[in-house]
């Protein structure tokens, strides 16, 4: 045993780094691009432009020079849709930040500040307001902070009727799955959007990677806040190593937690106010570490940290909390804000100065159930086989972000199992074109379909009487042919059947009929080959099943005898000319042997008459 020790010690090391090296999973998107890019300084990857619904490739200008170096973007017209989306597939399942950066169509002609909404997994996270690409520079992008579960990233930009939505890139990072754990209520039913993300005292924005960031940090941005008010704080910084950074599960960089503000004697508190969405729940996360050279135990530097006039956290003591000086402190609360804006305040005690290292704001936002998968599926068919037209959309989620629902789909929310179903289907005089699928039947939650007035072909599917909650069903005024399904007699729930002017033929079923006596109204006229309704032509006899299967069994017997009397024809038929052939081949030895009998016979003939004469007559008596 002790000989196989190294060895597996060696192995035990080797996965261990193996599973090291693999690092996190990474996937960045060139939004418009044709080609692979790698962008300076850092060679960074962006993979050309796919997994998009839509939208049109165009050069970009860039509004911010945080955005990354691409000059090409990916624009969607309302003609494209109302809502288009990056479907991204084969995401392995973890928790992730998500970062869409947006562009400006570099066109004259174009209206240059787009205003869209953007919703992640069909959970509607941000919303551009005018003035986005004038303001600061974390208002050029949208990042949020999600799990995902089921191998795919559903990113969509819905139309508000003001310009075009435009993308300049989309970032997929994943991070540790305990990353900004905030309490009960983290997990995969809730994600954060970042609001601000602040380095203290730092004198330009920096990504996760100008710091020399861990690859699990996500390549977080930091904005810079230089002060909080004039003379009210000043900036320090060192270069010292600062212990407990980089750590899981968040992973902060070294470098954040170098620089810092103080309050000073004019100001001592240290306050700054954000702007943000009311009636909301925000997770808050303040960074510290004593760089001060002339605090160098605890108790020197005490104070409270305030939001909104709340005491979150009572006498900090960053030296006492963190274990000494230089040493990365990070704290955590989840706030409640009813009003516009959240205030933050850092209150001295002993008449001393507070400080700050840096400060992370998140909205915590509760993710939206989604669609049964098995109705988006049939809805996706449908879209198919009708032909629906690109301004119709049908991407992403039908019934989430609830403020953009599908164009003729209705919804409703069954809260005992967390799910969206369709419940109505209107497409009226949309001019569709195609058939209707067979997964039509999916959607086992529609109370009322609408098709009429399109240009729709073929047969109505017999799978229709599966929808057994099915009340209105409206495909008056289509191309429909074949005949009314026997399954649509199952429906009985049905109350309003309209199938006039289509092409449909034959006897309309019995138990169709059946339902007119609940006070149902139905609506088959302007079908020349229907029969067996009031209004419509009168029906031939009327046959069973049994009866239909005898006359086609009786018809395929006297087939088969008819054939059977044709071969046996053209048997003896082929008998007899085989025969005639035959003779013809033998006639010249038989004409021979005709006369030879002749000849004979005349010999005995004339033999026969000489010896009569000579013998004399012959009497009777």
């Amino acid at each position: 045993m002790l000989n196989y020790l190294p060895l597996l010690l060696f192995l035990s090391f080797f996965c261990f780094t193996s599973l090291a090296a693999k690092g996190p999973y990474a996937l960045r998107i060139s939004c418009g691009a044709r080609k692979d890019i790698r962008t300076p300084p850092t060679k960074t990857l962006w993979y050309k432009d796919f997994a998009y619904t839509g939208g049109i490739p165009a050069n970009a200008t860039r509004p911010s020079y945080i955005s990354p170096p691409l000059s090409t973007l990916r624009y969607f017209p309302l003609s494209e849709g109302p809502e288009n989306c990056y479907n991204i597939h084969r995401v392995p399942n973890g928790h992730y930040l998500v970062r869409i950066f947006y562009g400006l169509v570099e066109d004259p002609n174009f209206d240059n500040e787009p205003l869209f909404d953007i919703s992640v997994e069909g959970t509607l996270v941000d919303s551009l307001n005018t003035g986005w690409s004038n303001q600061d520079d974390e208002n050029v992008f949208t990042e949020t902070i999600v799990f995902l579960t089921d191998g795919t990233l559903s990113l969509c930009f819905h139309s508000t009727g003001h310009g075009n939505p435009a993308i300049l890139s989309i970032e997929i990072q994943q991070i540790d799955d305990k990353a900004y754990d905030f309490g009960p209520h983290f997990g995969k039913g809730s994600m954060l959007k970042t609001v601000k993300r602040l380095s203290c005292g730092q004198g330009r924005p920096k990504f996760g990677e100008d710091y020399g960031g861990d690859p699990w940090g996500g390549d977080r941005f930091w904005n810079s806040l230089k002060t909080f008010g004039q003379s009210s704080d000043k900036a320090i910084s060192v270069e010292s190593r600062i212990k407990k950074s980089s750590i899981a599960p968040n992973f902060y960089p070294q470098g954040l937690y170098q620089s810092a503000l103080i309050s000073t004697d004019v100001e001592p508190e240290l306050t700054i106010t954000l702007d943000v969405e009311p009636n909301s729940n925000y997770s808050i996360w303040f960074h510290f570490a004593e760089i001060d050279p002339s605090i160098t135990k605890a108790g020197e530097r005490v104070f409270n940290i305030l939001i909104n006039g709340d005491v979150v956290f009572k006498a900090v003591d960053i030296v006492s909390l963190s274990g000494d000086v230089k040493t990365a402190l990070v704290l955590n609360t989840t706030v409640a804000i009813d009003g516009q804006t959240l205030t933050i305040n850092l209150q001295p005690k002993n008449e001393g100065h507070a400080t700050i290292t840096a400060i992370e704001v998140f909205r915590v936002i509760t993710v939206e159930a989604k669609t049964s998968a098995d109705e988006v599926s049939a809805l996706q068919s449908i879209k198919k086989a009708l032909q629906l037209p690109r301004r119709i959309g049908w991407n992403g989620d039908p019934c989430v972000p609830q403020q953009h629902p599908w164009n003729g789909a209705d919804c409703r929310f069954d809260s005992a199992k967390r799910r969206w179903y369709i419940d109505g289907l209107g497409l009226d005089n949309q001019g569709l074109h195609g058939y209707l699928p067979n997964d039509i039947s999916k959607l086992s939650h529609l109370q009322s379909i609408n098709l009429s007035g399109n240009s729709i072909r073929g047969s109505i599917p017999p799978s229709m009487g599966n929808i057994k909650t099915l009340k209105i069903l409206d495909f008056s005024y289509n191309f429909l042919n074949g005949s009314v399904p026997e399954t649509l007699g199952q429906l009985h729930s049905l109350k309003i059947l309209n199938l006039n002017g289509n092409k449909l033929s034959g006897r309309i079923p019995a138990s169709l009929g059946e339902r007119l006596l609940h006070r149902a109204s139905f609506n088959f006229t302007d079908n020349a080959g229907l029969c067996g309704m009031p209004g419509l032509r009168t029906c031939g006899p009327h046959l069973s099943t049994g009866a239909k299967v005898g006359i086609v069994l009786s018809a395929c017997l006297v087939l088969l005898l008819i054939v059977g009397c044709l071969f046996v024809w053209w048997k003896r038929r082929q008998n007899i000319l085989r025969a005639q052939r035959l003779a013809g081949r033998e006639a010249p030895y038989a004409k021979r042997r005709t006369q030879f009998s002749r000849d004979v016979q005349m010999t005995i003939h004339n033999q026969g008459a000489r010896t009569a004469s000579e013998n004399g007559p012959i009497l009777l008596s």
